[in-house]
């Protein structure tokens, strides 16, 4: 009842006109664990069910397929548009990183569709945005920036980990490429990480299939594995968290102690209407403002039941402080840029009792 679990670097053959075969291509069959794992495309072709892509390529964290699925779209001289929501790591790679290369990154407010056509220049050749995006759940309409990209010949890159591929679906919206960390929900038990970029064959095969087999970002057949198993209660364990998590946001949005409180779900969503269209289940992140870093941490500080970590998407209920973990190496402006201020907090829902969590939060919220 349980996949295989191939634990090898390597593969034999009959003969040695049989590598050679393999080697030219001749033999579909597999060479090295680090070009491809027979338990590794088991996880590869289920995720690609799950997503409706024709292909997918894993790797060996979240971060790993973002960089992947970058690089392999873009040379020196080229420009990439981002939302200014992003997680901390994307932003440094687009900052820091594709500048040593001859790449430019210019970033926009993701709901603003005016200013993604005005950032276009002639060598734009990528747009990336996350959606709902880390920490403050905003939502970017993923059709509208699409259409834009087709004009001038662009492709559009969805990081769709806060949302998953059950609640929505950026390829029928007209992305190019989704990325996941599969170490979230994927996993969703914090025991692995993992990462996968999906699309069509065509455009996988052409942008990727090189740079897999000559960088390397290669998964674990063991995390494979233990992804696959996470993939059979995806659906479950999601669409029970998102039901706890709606819940959570409502008794957050009610308490004196909040400032403001953000819900893909929720009516008084900035952009509810854009979510209503593009997702079909609010996801399982809840952020709200306590309006301090002090009563932020008192907040924090005084859970119980919920568990202080960076991650999201567990089977365990997790709350963080973007500001000094998650989106600690942005700079202050850059945090501001996006709304986020010391007062914010993020919460990841898990699969406890909804009433024991909501008593947690309750009782945290007096001490703040």
């Amino acid at each position: 009842m349980a996949e295989a679990l191939f634990l090898t670097q390597s593969f034999v053959y009959a003969s040695a006109e049989g590598a050679d075969a393999r080697f030219a291509g001749e033999d579909p069959g597999y060479v090295y664990s680090r070009y491809g794992n027979p338990t590794v495309r088991m996880f590869e072709e289920r995720l690609a069910l799950a997503e409706g892509a024709q292909a997918c390529r894993a790797t060996a964290s979240g971060m790993a397929a973002i960089h992947l699925a970058l690089t392999g779209l873009i040379r020196a001289g080229d420009h990439v548009i981002s939302g200014k929501a992003l997680f901390g790591s994307c932003r440094w790679l687009l900052n820091n990183w594709a500048p040593r290369f001859g790449v430019a990154a210019t970033a926009v407010d993701g709901p603003d569709l005016p200013a993604w056509r005005a950032a276009v220049r002639p060598n734009t050749r990528v747009f990336l945005l996350e959606t709902p995006a880390n920490p403050l759940l905003e939502i970017c309409d993923i059709a509208a920036i699409a259409a834009i990209a087709r004009e001038i010949g662009a492709k559009v890159i969805v990081d769709n980990v806060f949302a998953t591929p059950v609640f929505q679906s950026p390829l029928k919206l007209g992305a190019d490429i989704v990325v996941y960390s599969a170490t979230k929900h994927i996993d969703g038990g914090g025991r692995v990480m993992g990462g996968a970029v999906l699309g069509d064959t065509a455009l996988i095969d052409e942008a990727y299939r090189d740079l897999i087999r000559h960088t390397g970002p290669a998964l674990s057949p063991f995390n494979a594995w233990v992804l696959l198993k996470g993939l059979e209660t995806l659906d479950l364990r999601v669409r029970r968290q998102s039901g706890t998590a709606a819940t959570l946001a409502d008794l957050l949005a009610d308490h004196a102690k909040v400032r403001d409180c953000r819900y893909p779900g929720r009516p008084d969503h900035p952009q509810a209407a854009i979510a209503a269209r593009q997702m079909t289940g609010g996801g399982s992140l809840v952020a709200f403002d306590l309006g301090s870093r002090e009563a932020a941490f008192r907040f924090i500080n005084a859970l119980k039941l919920i568990d202080i970590s960076n991650n999201l998407g567990d089977a365990k209920s997790m709350v963080t402080h973007p500001s000094t973990t998650t989106h600690r190496a942005m700079t202050e402006e850059q945090r501001l840029e996006i709304g986020l201020t010391a007062g914010w907090v993020r919460l990841s829902v898990g699969l406890e009792a909804p009433a024991d969590l909501a008593n947690d939060i309750g009782r945290a919220l007096e001490a703040a």
